[in-house]
């Protein structure tokens, strides 16, 4: 067996909704330089759809997808990591001298990092790395005003990664880079869509140490060794936030998709933190992957291959939902009318949150 480092970095991807930490983790991904490297997600709500949009499923890659890191699967975070270790060591995974964890965007990173740090048994084989921080411009200075986690998020952060700069107006993206700069001066900034993202750069120093971090930001660490865990509903969050998902059959038509995704998110922007899915379009033989983001619908991503490898050729479409005060049955309502207009996509609802 080729030989391993001692203590392995462990770097976290952390950013709010939508900010583009998968997009970011894959483009990191591609460098040779983290040829070596194991990911492991999280996604909050039961229906996990990154891991495939990053086309490389392998033994190194874990998905954990009940709940946020930050609380309800802290301790599936710790096993996760132990038996990604205890493989490793007997030759079951291929080797890797780095992990990778990318958090949803529900997620206080501190509990996170503490956890690493912490815990007995980790902290003799991982150490903390360089803690990397997804903001984007377009509807970042609205996350902060209203989620709290974005503020830890980009606080705690070694490394600032600005995103969608490309979309924003020149006097909003510098308005949030001075806000930015009020709550992490310390951090570089890389601006995604016009930056060349270096993957030696983003890791350079790559160690995590407090030091470096503002005094709330200390705060919050020293605070969290007295914070008991808290359990909740695993798609549920604070402030009325939750997660469900729908699944239905038959290639859609994407006109009419877009035409209805656009509208929903136009009606409903302000409360529609996250929408994604893979879509079994009319006349692609791959699927198609999209994104929306309170108003803003990203250009539609044409996949290599349909992820599953399932043997009865799973080809469903999948959307995931994260909302905040809108309830489930609205959507549903509204794009079952939609697919009516089209005979080939039958509606049938997979609901993860266990109320709406």
């Amino acid at each position: 067996m080729t030989d391993i480092a001692a203590i392995t970095p462990v770097n976290l991807i952390t950013g709010f909704l939508g900010s583009g930490k998968t997009t970011l983790l894959q483009r990191l991904l591609g460098d040779p330089a983290l040829g070596d490297t194991a990911v492991l997600i999280n996604e909050f709500g039961e229906v996990g759809l990154d891991h495939h949009l990053l086309e490389r499923i392998d033994d190194t890659m874990v998905l954990l997808q009940f709940g946020c890191l930050c609380c309800t699967i802290r301790g599936e975070l710790s096993e996760a990591i132990k038996a990604l270790h205890s493989r490793r060591a007997l030759g079951l995974v291929p080797n890797f001298r780095r992990l990778v964890i990318e958090s949803t965007g529900l997620a206080d990173p501190v509990p996170i990092l503490s956890t690493v740090q912490a815990d007995p048994v980790l902290k003799h084989h991982f150490r903390l790395g360089n803690v990397i921080a997804t903001v984007d411009a377009v509807n970042g200075a609205g996350q902060l005003a209203r989620q709290s986690e974005w503020t830890k998020q980009v606080a705690v952060a070694d490394r600032l990664v600005l995103t969608k700069t490309d979309l924003a107006a020149a006097q909003t993206t510098e308005a949030l880079v001075a806000r930015l700069r009020r709550l992490n001066p310390s951090a570089p900034l890389w601006r995604a869509a016009e930056d060349r993202l270096d993957v030696r750069a983003l890791l350079s120093h790559d160690l995590f140490a407090l030091g470096g971090k503002s005094a709330i930001a200390r705060r919050w660490f020293a605070d969290e060794v007295a914070v008991q865990p808290h359990v909740h509903d695993r798609n549920r969050h604070g402030g009325g936030i939750h997660a469900f998902s729908l699944v239905f059959d038959g290639p859609v038509d994407w006109t009419l998709f877009g035409l209805w995704l656009t509208m929903l998110l136009h009606r409903h922007g302000h409360a529609m933190l996250r929408v994604k899915g893979i879509l079994n379009v009319e006349g692609s033989p791959t699927p198609v992957a999209v994104h929306g983001v309170q108003h803003l619908v990203h250009l539609p991503v044409h996949m290599a291959a349909w992820p599953d490898k399932r043997p009865d050729g799973d080809r469903r479409s999948r959307l995931v939902f994260i909302v905040e005060g809108l309830e489930r049955a609205a959507i549903e309502r509204s794009l079952a009318a939609f697919l009516a207009l089209d005979a080939r996509a039958v509606p049938r609802s997979r609901v993860a949150s266990t109320a709406g």
